[in-house]
């Protein structure tokens, strides 16, 4: 990957044809995944002997659109709409568990970008002039890893998933769709002049594994649409980017390395596909998103403050009117992870419920985690998300009594990208690169050791006040037996949160 002028140069071609006074063209960000991200070269560096030099070594690229393209990534990531992502966190409260996921979606989106450029510098390098891989094609790639997430709201994913469908009664909305609103909003707001028909298709690699994807049976060159986002099985370079950005920031172990998949794969029938002996690689892609998912995403305590925020931002949704402009980019970028202080500091009467939980976040007095339960596997075709109206309703008469606004319920689901089905059921693998025969592979022919289930589905249950932990835990109980007959959790809920008071 390299400059977005220099026909998307990757590190390796800069260094074989530029000297180490060129490369001080390349404007670079050091990052602490993939090292120094290059970006536009400086201009005013720029010398009539320099674009020669690159003319003649870019298989005689138009120097006019060489200069076309000058500093055209660095022009969106000079915006205040982009540089909004470094307000939002990657892994939104998730620091509030693992004090190290700090790192947000600006450095993310660099991270994509570089990916993209390296994935599609790659298919060129090994089959340039049969995919007629050209300019055009790795400058969309790039500018859509780059500009892939600028449309994602507060705290990560808790926006769309969890807060707007509390709020919203059942309106749909995306991040990935509002990003194609603020894309258009930047080109229009900052009067950057690019190929209408550029951004056009990078809107459309936006949403390529959205509901909002439009049909891909006429769209030429489909395998560039999965690279950055990969509607097709799920393998992209986003993924390639935040499991190993997540594992680093939490301190965990990582044992997925994206780059031999992105050295060895080829493109079959507008198809990107993998070496055979590639299989165990490209599972364990997907296993380690699920392992993060259980261990971090979803861990009990940033899921009870994640319930806590929701609850903080609806409660003050009215009055500060934070879901009243996701349609609108003008105003919605200016969301971002601060209207949490906002709240906290704000001294008006009607934030005072929300600030009041902010406050005992501050202080971890958390909603308390009751128990939770691993949904049957023969129950998960007719599962429906627990509330906290089945809790209440499952009360043993006499005791406490509880209300639906004393019980908050967390419906985790786990799985590999493709919800019960095995994601590497719609990935295609060749024997090796003198074979021009793409297949499927079954499970049963790597290894018996694979999972013959792809799905989890875990219920929690948290009480939100401390005294009402061993009301919430019998009545949780007592949802279970009658449910399914019998108590599904594991483990008891232990004495000391019950006698908390």
């Amino acid at each position: 990957m390299g400059a977005c002028n220099n026909e998307g140069l990757s590190l390796s071609q800069i260094r074989e044809f530029s000297t180490s006074h060129n490369i001080r063209l390349f404007k670079n960000v050091h990052d602490n995944v993939h090292g120094n991200i290059y970006l536009d070269p400086v201009p005013q560096f720029f010398s009539t002997r320099v674009i020669l030099y690159w003319f003649f070594f870019l298989s005689l690229v138009d120097l006019r659109f060489l200069l076309f393209w000058l500093k055209l990534c660095l022009k969106f990531i000079d915006t205040e709409q982009f540089q909004r992502l470094r307000e939002l966190k990657q892994l939104g409260l998730t620091h509030m568990v693992y004090p190290g996921a700090v790192h947000s979606r600006f450095e993310h989106s660099l991270g994509v970008y570089w990916l993209a450029g390296e994935a599609v510098q790659n298919l060129k390098k090994y089959q340039g002039l049969e995919l007629g891989i050209d300019h055009f094609d790795i400058q969309t790639v790039k500018l859509a890893g780059l500009l892939h997430d600028v449309g994602h709201g507060p705290f990560s994913h808790l926006f769309e998933r969890a807060f707007l469908p509390q709020v919203l009664n059942g309106t749909k909305w995306s991040h990935e769709h509002m990003s194609t609103k603020l894309v258009d909003y930047i080109v229009d707001e900052h009067h950057i002049d690019v190929d209408p028909e550029m951004m056009r298709r990078v809107k459309e690699m936006i949403v390529a594994s959205s509901e909002f994807s439009q049909t891909k049976d006429t769209r030429e060159k489909q395998f560039l649409y999965d690279i950055v986002a990969n509607g097709r099985n799920g393998i992209d370079v986003d993924k390639f980017d935040y499991i190993a950005r997540d594992c680093r920031a939490c301190g965990l172990g990582c044992s997925f390395e994206f780059e031999r998949l992105m050295e060895t794969m080829r493109v079959m029938g507008d198809e990107i596909c993998y070496r055979a002996k590639d299989y165990l690689p490209v599972f364990k892609l997907f296993s380690t998103r699920a392992d993060l998912y259980r261990t971090v995403y979803t861990h009990p305590k940033v899921k009870a403050i994640e319930l806590m925020v929701v609850d903080a931002l609806s409660k003050a949704d009215d009055y500060l009117q934070i879901s009243a402009h996701i349609q609108d980019p003008s105003e919605y970028w200016k969301l971002d992870d601060t209207i949490i202080k906002t709240i906290e500091t704000a001294p008006d009467q009607e934030l005072r419920e929300s600030r009041d939980l902010i406050l005992r976040i501050r202080r971890r007095n958390l909603y308390q985690f009751c128990n939770e339960y691993a949904v049957p596997k023969d129950k998960l075709d007719n599962f429906k998300d627990v509330t906290a109206q089945d809790i209440v309703c499952s009360q043993k008469n006499g005791g406490i009594l509880l209300k639906e606004e004393d019980i908050a319920v967390s419906n985790v689901r786990i799985d590999l990208t493709r919800g019960k089905r095995n994601p590497l059921e719609s990935i295609n693998f060749f024997k090796d690169y003198q074979s021009d025969e793409k297949f499927l592979i079954r499970d049963d022919l790597i290894s018996h050791l694979l999972p013959a289930c792809y799905q989890d589905m875990i219920v929690r249950v948290y009480a939100k006040k401390p005294e009402l932990v061993a009301a919430v835990a019998e009545a949780f109980e007592n949802f279970q037996l009658k449910t399914y007959g019998i108590k599904t959790q594991v483990h008891g809920t232990p004495e000391k949160k019950k006698r908390r008071v």
